[in-house]
This record gives structure tokens, C-alpha cells and sequence, in this order.
């Protein structure tokens, strides 16, 4: 193990409880122990998953949050005693490993929830609104401190908890965190004052208006998190750790706007200065560590940074706050290993947390330690597959059921939280088996091909192994996904899987019985019918190093031209974006945390931006576009960016012995070419 990481493996203590390294699983909806979304039971995907977290050095796991009302069906979490039985009847296995174990509970989402079209529905229209009230009560499930609007729809506005709604609440953390104390749990972590959840809206200024004794003063805004721990240690005991999931700043100004890194803004919600104070104040009501970072539902990008955020975003202010309690910190969010070692032997920091990596590869820090960094299969901060839920304009989380069933899923992973579809069996028949196409779902087939006992063999028609996901791969904030490609390169050579570069394949009969892989790709939609379209440069080509001038159109504003134009100008141009529809990344699968940091720096920065707008000439130092607003303008610009889409490019149709997988049957994203990649050469 590098010496640099030595720190992040010493014990510590939270309370009396010993934890035998600072690594941290910090929870991930769908990584549940009892259940999401679904009735209340004992998991055992989740359970498996977690296992394999501990079993691989992760020195205290903190399973999905469990809300101790279940938004589906309105159940207590403590009233099913069976599933507690099955917990108890696990913890050995599970403290076999030496880690230590702390479920988290919630209160709930209040005006997060994240509301979709059909709960719209249920919601607006009278008689599917009494049908539905059993199976999921949106008015209880929603409510918050004050009434306000719902962070995803404003059609689905929240009313205000009654008292004896709170003290409902407080006393069901109680009873559950009894019932986890006698399955064998060894604590249980309160996701109270963070990230804009109901109880993080208690505390917060522009969302609590209430006048009762729970708002109005500081003591008032935090009660509700106060009576919950007291609650938990006058049942339990006062050695029965309780942890608080906590947002050191919430980086909001206002209802659905958050706040960027540098930006200089007006705080609505906790600052620092009230960060200092609340802290203290919740240590001394008996909260007995704090598991921090920044932001809420509203800035969003801070709890779950994207790929355009900085690395350890939430280090700074999780290290200042630590010199206001003596009870310990740990910091998550984008953080670097050895920088968090750094902190942990300066005093700075106490843990370490991490999610999405645990994700991606559930050895990785198996890996550390036998020193074997080059064998992980990194996180990209995609978000796609974990937490994939879109938002834009007029419309609410535009998710997929199966996803907001089943989150903590991975894009680069497909085994991840799906062992029951995803996993590897050797083949019974071991065939020689040709892969078209070096990028990375030829890659991905190859590999799991390999790991089934047949032989694959690559044609890629280029030098280099990797496809479209080179140029998708080279925006200077995207060092994550260029680990990743050298992740898969390493894996072909040292799973000695034999390639041919700069071999073009035209003609499928020199493989006569082979099971042929088709991994060609997709190549870019043309815009023919408009004048001038010659002059325009197409995305890959940009991406590729095509030089472009000072002002540059950009022709989409979906995920792939929005980062473009992101990229433009941290090179210091002056991009101009020009989309069709009414919102910028109007689609489906990207993340709020990742579109609403697009849209918030581009406005933030003044990036110029067209809705509603299509293209319908380029000149040689402008573009005329067909405004909805304005009709006819005309915008300046030196060079012209087409980001207009792909269809697939496959080199044969499918037929018996010949399968395509990734872009070349169906342009998607990531997610899908691996996820495809894997099950097609789980087939052969």
C-alpha cells in the first residue's frame, strides 16, 4: 500500500464504539437493508452488497437511508418484526468481517420528493387521488416545515406538518432505532440537517415560516432534529452511537437555486456562521458524530457532485467545521484518497466517505492496500445508472420506473446491485468469437467473453483501442472517463486478448462460423438540408482538436453540446448555444446535480443561450436561426459546433451467428453499451 494512504487504515472511535479504518460507505438509495420503495422487508441485494463492501476492508458501511415512515403504503419501519428477525439472524455474517454498522434513518424527502408525471396525476386529478392515498399518500409524503413548493413539480405543492405529525416522527426513530439496536445494528445515523430533506427544511429560513415551537428562533428551527436523538438515546441507551448526516452550508439562494463554487451570493439557508453554532448545539443534544458535506435538493451538485465539480468540493468547510466539536467528522463528496489521508493524519478529519466508488468496484479498497490502483475500475461521475433523475423545464423527474426502483445501480458496472441478471458463468462450449469495433462496448464483450472461457479476438480499423469514447472522453474535466478507457486498455493486455489494429473488416464470410460481435458505433446525424451546413464542424471533430475560432456556435443544447459549450468556455471562448427545445439537456437520464450545474454556470457566466430556436443558415462569420420569440435573427459568430445526435452505424444486420452491441444497435449512452455488452456475451 502507498505509505501516503496509511493513515485512512488506523482505528478510531465514535463513542465507544471502535472502527477499524477511517474508509466510510456513506449511504446510496437502493443500497438498503429493508427495503425501498417497496414494503418494508429484510433485502438481501442490498444486504449482499453491503456485505461485500465490509468484506472488502470498507471499516464502517452506512446502508440507503430508510425512512421510518415508508413513502409507498404508509408504514412505521418498526411494526414488521419479522424482517428485524432476518437482520439479526445476518449481523454475524456480517461482523465477521470487522466493520462496524449504522442504518440510516430519515424522516423523509418533505418538498424533495421527487415527484414524477403519473404521481402529477395521482396527485391533480380527484378520484385517482382518494385510489391512491393507500399506496402512496403524495400529501403526507410531501409535507414539510411550511407550505412550499415541491423541488421537482409545481403541481405538487407541500403543506405544513402538524405537531402531532413531528411527534409521531420522533417517536417512530425511537422505536426503530431499538429494534435496530437489538438485531445486533451497531448504531444508526439520523439524515436530519442535510441536503434539504424534511428535517434539514426545519431548519432552513426559506422554507421554515412556521410560528409554533418548531420555527421562528435557532433552538425552534433545529427542535425537531434535538428531540430526535434524545428520543433514541432515552430508549437505547446513551452508549448507543448516533450519527448525524449533516450539511455544513446549504450554497442556496432561494427555491430551485443553488449556488456555484466561487460564486458570491446571499445565503438562504445555513451559512456558516449558523453552521458553527448548530453544530455545537447538536452535539450537546447527543449527536455522537457528524457525517458531513454541503448543499441541499436546490444545489443540488454540492451533495452529489458531477464531473464539473472540483475534487474534494466539500473538504474546506468540513474541515473547518471540525474545529467547533470534539465529537468526530467525516467528510464525503468527490474526495480524493490521499488528500482525505492528508486530513486524517493532520487532525483535520476523523473519516473518510465514500459512495459511488463502492459502486463501480466493490474491491477498490481491497485494491489500495495490495497496492493494485491500476486494477480499479474507477467511478465517472456520471450519475447515470446511481441516480439518474432528470428534470427540465415543465417537467418533473423524468426517470425511468425501473430506475426509481432500483437505484445504486452502476453505468460502468453491470453487476452492480443486479446479481440476480448480471453475473459471469463459465461457458460450457468455449468458442473463438470475432469482436468489430476497439471501442468500449467491443471492449466490454471481449472482457466478459474472456471471463466466461471463450476466446475473443478485436478488429479495430484504427491505431488505438477505444472508439467514440476518445473524443467523449476529452474535455479537459473529464479525467475520470479517460481513467476509465485506460482501465479497459489495461484489462485487454493483461487478460491477454488478442488484436488486430488498423484492421478494417468490410466482409463477415472470412468467419464463417464464428459468432461475430458488432461494435461499430454510430456515426453523426447530418444537418443537409441546411445552407452552409459544409462549414460546420461536427462534435467529434471538435473533440478531437479541430480548431475553432473566438465565438463559437453550438448547434444542441442536449447533454453532449452543453459540455461542449462547458468546455469552450474554460478554454476562454465564447460559446453561443443554440437548442430547439424550451430547456437546455431536455432529456431523459441525465441528472439534475449534472444538468442544473450547466444551466446555473452558463447563466451564472452570462453564456448566451437560444431556446426554442433552430438553425436554418450558416454564413461564413454568422448563423441565421428561426426564432419562436424574435423570428428570423441573425447571431455572429467565427466557427459553428454540430451536436445534432447519432444513429447507428452497424457494419451488418443482425442475424443468427452475428450480434451488434452498443451505439450500432441503438444510440444510447454508457449505461447501455456496457449493460448491452455484458449480456450480449453473456448469450454466446
Amino acid at each position: 500500500m502507498d505509505q501516503k494512504l496509511e493513515p485512512l487504515f488506523t482505528p478510531w472511535k465514535i463513542g465507544n464504539c471502535e472502527i477499524k479504518n477511517r474508509i466510510v460507505m456513506t449511504s446510496m438509495g437502493g443500497t438498503n437493508l429493508l427495503g425501498w420503495m417497496e414494503r418494508n422487508h429484510f433485502d438481501k441485494e442490498g444486504a449482499n452488497f453491503i456485505l461485500e463492501a465490509a468484506q472488502n476492508n470498507a471499516g464502517l458501511v452506512l446502508p440507503g437511508c430508510q425512512a421510518v415512515r415508508n413513502p409507498m403504503f404508509g408504514e412505521w419501519l418498526y411494526e414488521n418484526d419479522r424482517m428485524y428477525r432476518d437482520l439479526a439472524e445476518w449481523m454475524p455474517k456480517f461482523h465477521e468481517t470487522g466493520a462496524k454498522l449504522f442504518v440510516q434513518l430519515t424522516a423523509g424527502f418533505g418538498r424533495s420528493f421527487t415527484v414524477s408525471k403519473m404521481m402529477e396525476k395521482l396527485y391533480t386529478d380527484p378520484v385517482l387521488k382518494i385510489l391512491s392515498k393507500p399506496i402512496m399518500d403524495l400529501d403526507k409524503i410531501t409535507a414539510t416545515a411550511s407550505p412550499a413548493p415541491n423541488r421537482w413539480s409545481d403541481k405538487v405543492p407541500s403543506r405544513a406538518l402538524s405537531v402531532d405529525e413531528i411527534r409521531e416522527y420522533v417517536d417512530a426513530f425511537a422505536k426503530t432505532a431499538k429494534k435496530l439496536q437489538d438485531a445486533g445494528v451497531d448504531g444508526v445515523e439520523i439524515h436530519a440537517v442535510h441536503e434539504g430533506y424534511l428535517l434539514d427544511q426545519f431548519t432552513l429560513p426559506y422554507v421554515n415560516h412556521r410560528t409554533d415551537e418548531y420555527g421562528g428562533s435557532f433552538e425552534n428551527r433545529y427542535r425537531f432534529a434535538v428531540e430526535i436523538v434524545r428520543a433514541i438515546k432515552e430508549k437505547c441507551g446513551k452508549d448507543f452511537p448516533v450519527s448525524l448526516r449533516y450539511s455544513v452550508v446549504s450554497k442556496t439562494k432561494g427555491f430551485r437555486q443553488g449556488a456555484l463554487p466561487g460564486e458570491d451570493f446571499t445565503e438562504a439557508g445555513r451559512d456558516m456562521e449558523e453552521s458553527e453554532r448548530a453544530v455545537r448545539y447538536l452535539q450537546d443534544a447527543g449527536y455522537d458524530m457528524l457525517n458531513c458535506d454541503n448543499g441541499t435538493y436546490d444545489a443540488w451538485y454540492w451533495s452529489h457532485p458531477p464531473v464539473y465539480m472540483p475534487e474534494n468540493c466539500n473538504l474546506d468547510e468540513v474541515e473547518h467545521i471540525k474545529n467547533c466539536v470534539d465529537i468526530p467528522v467525516v467528510c464525503a463528496g468527490r474526495l480524493n484518497p490521499e488528500d482525505a489521508a492528508d486530513a486524517v493524519r493532520d487532525g483535520k478529519l476523523d473519516g473518510a466517505g465514500f459512495a459511488r466508488p463502492f459502486l463501480a468496484d466493490r474491491e477498490w479498497v481491497t485494491k489500495l492496500i495490495e497496492d493494485r490502483p491500476d486494477e480499479i475500475r474507477p467511478c465517472i461521475l456520471c450519475h447515470n445508472g446511481c441516480f439518474n433523475m432528470a428534470h427540465y423545464k415543465g417537467v418533473p423527474n423524468d426517470q425511468k420506473l425501473s430506475d426509481s426502483l432500483h437505484l445504486a445501480r452502476c453505468a460502468v458496472n453491470a453487476e452492480t446491485m443486479q446479481t440476480n441478471d448480471h453475473y459471469i458463468s463459465r461457458t460450457s462450449r468455449p468458442r473463438k468469437v470475432a469482436v468489430i469495433g476497439g471501442g468500449i462496448g467491443g471492449m466490454e464483450t471481449a472482457r466478459v467473453l474472456k471471463l466466461r472461457g471463450h476466446e475473443p479476438v478485436i478488429y479495430e480499423k484504427t491505431d488505438v483501442l477505444g472508439g467514440r469514447f476518445i473524443p467523449g472522453s476529452a474535455e479537459s474535466y473529464k479525467g475520470k472517463l479517460r481513467e476509465l478507457l485506460e482501465w479497459y486498455r489495461r484489462q485487454m493486455e493483461s487478460m491477454e486478448i488478442e488484436i488486430h489494429l488498423n484492421t478494417e473488416i468490410s466482409d463477415l464470410s472470412q468467419f464463417e462460423d464464428m459468432p461475430v460481435i458488432i461494435a461499430t458505433g454510430s456515426e453523426p446525424r447530418e444537418l443537409r438540408g441546411v445552407p452552409g451546413h459544409q462549414k460546420m464542424i461536427e462534435a467529434c471533430e471538435f473533440l478531437s482538436g479541430a480548431p475553432v475560432g473566438q465565438t463559437v456556435a453550438v448547434i444542441g443544447g442536449g447533454l453532449t453540446g452543453s459540455e461542449i459549450a462547458y468546455e469552450l468556455a474554460l478554454q476562454g471562448k465564447n460559446p453561443v448555444i443554440i437548442e430547439m427545445k424550451d430547456d437546455l439537456i431536455a432529456q431523459t437520464g441525465v441528472c439534475l446535480a449534472n444538468s442544473s450545474y450547466l444551466r446555473e454556470w452558463f447563466a451564472l457566466h452570462e453564456v448566451p443561450v437560444y431556446l426554442n430556436t433552430t438553425l436554418k443558415e450558416v454564413k461564413d462569420d454568422s448563423i441565421i436561426c428561426n426564432s419562436e420569440e424574435a423570428g428570423e435573427i441573425s447571431i455572429p459568430c467565427d466557427s459553428v459546433v454540430v451536436s445534432a445526435g447519432y444513429i447507428p452505424a452497424p457494419l451488418a444486420p443482425r442475424s443468427k451467428n452475428v450480434y451488434l452491441v452498443g451505439d450500432c444497435r441503438k444510440v444510447g449512452n454508457l449505461r447501455t453499451v456496457i449493460w448491452r455488452a455484458y449480456e450480449t456475451a453473456m448469450r454466446i
